[in-house]
């Protein structure tokens, strides 16, 4: 069973809803989420907020935090992901915002670099993440990492 199943099992048998908001993966995760059948009873929203005024704009984030600590940061992640949590009414708000490439990234924070968030009932966790390769490799890295992260919080690994 992929992890889209698994999880699509468990937020079923939880009575848990989902929600996620993408930056750097372009709805990916929710693409992979939504591809199992039965999905509409669990999956509420999407949200691809690509640029700084949408993660603002229907997330609510502040565009201080952005401005301060840039659009991939943990900061912009935790908030986006109570953002979209609060946006669509759910039980799990996921949030990514990283650099797919090939251009984009700094000596601090080089291509590769993704923050996933998770925002529950308990509180909002965040990882950091350094992925390798090419723009599609570093997409499929960061969906497979977000989703073992909500595996992870609904199987209660995540601490």
């Amino acid at each position: 069973m992929v992890l889209e199943e698994k999880i699509g099992n468990l937020l079923l048998q939880q009575k848990k809803s989902i929600a996620v908001a993408e930056s750097c993966t372009g709805g990916l995760v929710a693409h992979r989420i939504t591809n199992v059948p039965g999905a509409s009873g669990y999956f509420e929203a999407g949200f691809v907020t690509y640029s700084n005024k949408a993660k603002e704009h229907f997330l609510s984030v502040p565009e201080a935090i952005i401005k301060a600590k840039g659009a991939v940061s943990e900061e912009v992640a935790r908030s986006m992901a109570g953002g979209v949590r609060k946006a669509a009414g759910v039980d799990i708000g996921l949030a990514i915002t990283g650099i797919a490439g090939p251009g984009g990234g700094t000596p601090e924070k080089p291509v590769g670099t993704v923050y996933i968030a998770l925002a529950v009932p308990e509180g909002i966790s965040v990882r950091r993440f350094s992925f390798q390769g090419d723009r599609s490799e570093i997409k499929l890295g960061t969906s497979e990492a977000a989703l073992s992260l909500i595996l992870d919080y609904l199987e209660g690994r995540l601490g």
